[in-house]
């Protein structure tokens, strides 16, 4: 015989979750205030459009990386993805501080948790921000779909005023009132076991929270070189901004071309570099490897080709390695073949 949930005791739930509710739906529609209301964050080329944002998930995002980096390769799809996915989060944070459909949004919650998840759970300087937003936004959208709005909801008025559309079928499953599951103590267990399991397996993978050692890839700078060549002209060579903060990006003071003995062969200092030529400057991505005033910025997630003259260098066939410099201090090297 199936077993619900008496009114009461789903009110009562519904009713307990009242600010779980409100502030879950005030994260996800402030989302589309701050973009749209407050400022313009969708315009392509602006400070802080969030097309550029995005593209920081990018290196080390788990399992969607693919659909990231078609994204930001493709302008035009990233802007009209930006302007859904805010609208979806306008329209899911209001339902959900309202209380109308309720499941059907915590749905949506739990769907848009799960992305940031996924994408961004890796990023944190300080903290693990992303990643506990991702695993608690996951978890509370669980908990908002068992429990459905109770007094103080829309749901709950028209359920009240015995709307037709809260007597159907459909409205149990995607409004609120009894959730027409015949065991409920196994789903609550099944779920919540499975959103665990997720919180273990992120937090071990994103920053090693689990076992072994501790990481954060938020704090440092990291930059990839790789593809090498060069003529009698020009070297060229790829640059990849993997890690560090994604509001701060990494200011690139030198880059040194070296014999094997370690010894400069042609140097580049930062008053160059915060000169450098834009059309020397191959990007592949929204985010943009661009001189700054004092340097050459690189922006976490930005992918470029560059190409330095060498037509001063006399003996070519000494050309050994390629060393950037960060104005952190670091260094990265780069054997050249």
């Amino acid at each position: 015989m199936k077993q619900n949930f008496n009114s009461q005791s789903s009110d009562l739930a519904g009713l307990y979750t009242l600010s779980l509710r409100m502030v879950i739906g005030w994260t996800y529609f402030s989302a589309f205030w701050r973009r749209l209301i407050l400022e313009n964050k969708l315009i392509p080329d602006e400070k802080g459009y969030i097309g550029e944002k995005f593209n920081h998930f990018l290196p080390n995002a788990l399992g969607i990386k693919p659909i990231i980096e078609y994204l930001v390769t493709h302008p035009d799809a990233l802007q009209r993805s930006m302007m859904i996915f805010t609208i979806i989060e306008a329209i899911v944070g209001l339902f959900i501080i309202f209380g109308l459909l309720t499941r059907l949004m915590s749905i949506g919650i739990f769907s848009l948790a799960l992305g940031i998840l996924l994408g961004s759970g890796w990023l944190g300087t300080t903290c693990l921000d992303e990643w506990q937003i991702g695993v608690l936004g996951i978890a509370g959208g669980f908990v908002l779909f068992l429990t459905g709005s109770g007094p103080y909801s829309l749901d709950y008025f028209f359920i009240k005023k015995k709307k037709n559309f809260t007597q159907t079928g459909w409205f149990s499953w995607l409004g609120s009132g009894n959730l027409p599951v015949s065991r409920p103590k196994a789903v609550v267990l099944a779920g919540s076991l499975v959103i665990f399991g997720l919180t273990l397996y992120t937090n071990q993978y994103f920053h090693g929270g689990v076992w072994g050692t501790l990481h954060n890839k938020s704090v440092k700078p990291r930059v990839e070189i790789s593809n090498i060549s060069h003529n009698n002209s020009d070297l060229q060579f790829e640059i990849y901004r993997t890690e560090g903060a994604d509001v701060y990006g990494s200011f690139l003071i030198g880059i040194h071309i070296l014999d094997k003995n370690g010894n400069i062969l042609k140097e580049m200092d930062h008053q160059e570099l915060s000169k450098f030529s834009e059309d020397h400057i191959q990007n592949h991505y929204v985010a943009k490897v661009k001189p700054g005033k004092h340097s050459l910025v690189i922006p976490l997630g930005a992918k470029a080709n560059i190409s330095i003259g060498i037509r001063d260098i006399l003996q070519k066939e000494q050309i050994h390695m390629l060393k950037l410099i960060d104005i952190s201090g670091i260094e990265w090297t780069k054997e050249i073949r």
